[in-house]
Formats: C-alpha cells, sequence, structure tokens
C-alpha cells in the first residue's frame, strides 16, 4: 500500500509483516511442515499422511485444517475420501528451499537457539 504518506506506509508496513508472520507460523510446527514435505511430492489422503507420519488421524485432520485455513494446501473430495495438495506448489517449494540455503548459512544456530532450537524443548 503506498499513498505517499508515512502513516499509511508503516500501518501497510505492519500488516505486511502480521501476514508474513502469520503465513511462518503456519509452517512453524513440525508435524505440519512434514506434510507441507509430503504434499510437494503430490496429493495425499489424510490415511496416508498418518502412514508416513505415524500420528493418529485427529492430530493430522488438525494440522491440515490449520493449513487449509492458511491457504497453503486444498482439499478435493474423492469419493468419501479428502485429497489434500499444496495451494501453490511452485512458490512453496521456492520458500522451503530458501530456508534450506538459509539454514545452511546460519549453520547450527537456529538448532542451538536457546528460546526455539532443540535446548529450549523439555
Amino acid at each position: 500500500m503506498i499513498s505517499g504518506k508515512a502513516d499509511d506506509l508503516i500501518v501497510g508496513e505492519a500488516g505486511a509483516v502480521e501476514a508474513a508472520a502469520c503465513l511462518f507460523h503456519g509452517f512453524s510446527d513440525r508435524s505440519r511442515l512434514t506434510i507441507v514435505q509430503h504434499l510437494a511430492l503430490g496429493e495425499h489422503r489424510v490415511v496416508d499422511l498418518t502412514g508416513h507420519l505415524g500420528l493418529a488421524q485427529s492430530t493430522v485432520s488438525r494440522h491440515l485444517a490449520c493449513l487449509l485455513d492458511c491457504g497453503i494446501v486444498t482439499v478435493r473430495a474423492q469419493g468419501r475420501a479428502s485429497v489434500y495438495a499444496l495451494a501453490q506448489p511452485k512458490a512453496t517449494l521456492e520458500l522451503l528451499a530458501a530456508a534450506e540455503r538459509l539454514l545452511g548459512l546460519t549453520g547450527d544456530a537456529v538448532v542451538l537457539c536457546p528460546r526455539y532450537g532443540n535446548a529450549a524443548r523439555p
């Protein structure tokens, strides 16, 4: 949003930052990220994902609902099953590739982070 007013620009930037934070929150859970990685290989049913992840159907469905609400995945009916796919596969793969590049550049810093890394988990 560019109107020429500094206040409007700040509000527009804040909105963009908020939207980005919400997007990254969709990817922030290990199970959701694993689901996204599986969907990068193609469409999956919930039962397929439960088998791949070793999680309960209710847990997978809850994560898929979050990803669906965020617009990261789509769903279509196939008989009695729901089939999930990435909503924007090319952009999602580009984002994941960029994350891998950034992780490679930061080394172990993210994993060792005292707030969000492995050391922060109980």
